[in-house]
């Protein structure tokens, strides 16, 4: 496989972004690892080198399968976006190119029977930002690619304000409803992104359970389509809020751990993997070929490792520590 070498200059939109919502969601337990790992750039590079490991051994895995005269099994990756911009719309075109050519691309509110042996991938995206209109779904047109765009329906026509200041998807739209109706139904699917974007396992019962409902009713009636599919803003989830998805009536909900996706036919909760148009090439290659999946694990462990007591310690003394005068 031919990969591009990364450069160590380029810049991810919304990086910061990512590292203050982490720390938001984490929590003072949380503030010890994210600063550890708050070196983008040099992240970047150590995750590329782990999953690039992981990429060699499936291949080997696969020729030794091959070499007795098994077929691997499929395989399938979600991917999701937020925000393509018009500046970002070539390097989309580009990763969409890739995906046509390493993959079948599915529709993921109606994944087909997996063959085995042949690679497979859906296209997602959060939030509902008027310029995955504008500049992704024309590219998805050009190549024939469905994809899902998950709403978040309280913010239609309005700027997303759950996302943090220093961010340029701050700035941005969420599509107004009349977009969501032009959309082409046999290409682009649209599901639930909640109604105002919470992290969902810090609601009560009742307040999350509204969440859900009330954000399927209210884009059923925008969009007139039935809506089955939904997103953990986020990716905050547990097994309550799982068992309240289905009990709000969807088919399947789609978190951000990366994971082999449509693996049975009963999966309800499926992981996906995050992209962006400015990833390099080879981390974009790897993620859709699956290298990028042990990122579950890893985020597994964190958790584990911060719930450790010693953890909260440090952390609450680094915290009053950069209070101080």
């Amino acid at each position: 496989m031919d990969f591009a070498v990364p450069r160590l200059d380029v810049h991810r939109e919304g990086s910061q972004g990512e590292l203050e919502r982490r720390r938001a969601g984490l929590g003072v337990a949380g503030v010890v690892l994210v600063e550890v790992s708050s070196n983008g750039q040099y992240c970047r590079i150590v995750k590329l080198l782990i999953s690039l490991g992981c990429f060699a051994g499936d291949c080997l895995r696969v020729l030794l399968l091959r070499l007795l005269g098994r077929k691997p099994r499929a395989s399938c990756v979600v991917l999701y976006y937020h925000s393509v911009s018009e500046a970002q719309r070539n390097a989309f075109a580009r990763q969409m190119d890739i995906v046509a050519q390493l993959t079948t691309p599915i529709s993921i509110d109606r994944p087909p029977q997996l063959v085995p042996g042949k690679r497979y991938c859906g296209v997602t995206f959060d939030d509902g930002f008027e310029d995955t209109i504008d500049n992704a779904v024309p590219e998805l047109q050009k190549r024939s690619i469905p994809a899902t765009v998950f709403v978040t329906v309280g913010f239609l026509g309005q700027s997303a304000e759950w996302w943090p200041l220093s961010t340029s998807e701050r700035q941005r739209r969420i599509a107004p409803a009349e977009r969501w109706r032009q959309l082409p139904a046999d290409l682009i699917s649209v599901g639930s992104h909640t109604v105002t974007h919470p992290y969902l396992a810090g609601l009560s019962e009742t307040e999350a359970k509204r969440e859900l409902c009330d954000s399927r009713v209210m884009l059923q009636d925008v969009i007139q389509r039935k809506i089955s599919t939904f997103s953990f803003p986020y990716g905050d989830f547990n097994d309550n809020l799982v068992t309240w998805c289905r009990d709000a009536g969807y088919q399947r909900v789609f978190t951000t751990r990366p994971g082999n996706a449509f693996q049975n036919a009963n999966e309800f909760v499926t992981g996906r993997v995050t992209v962006e148009p400015t990833d390099w090439e080879a981390e974009f290659r790897l993620k859709l070929l699956g290298a990028y999946r042990w990122l579950a694990f890893a985020i597994s462990w964190k958790r584990k490792i911060l719930s450790l007591r010693i953890f909260r310690i440090i952390a609450w003394q680094l915290r009053e520590r950069s209070q101080c005068p």
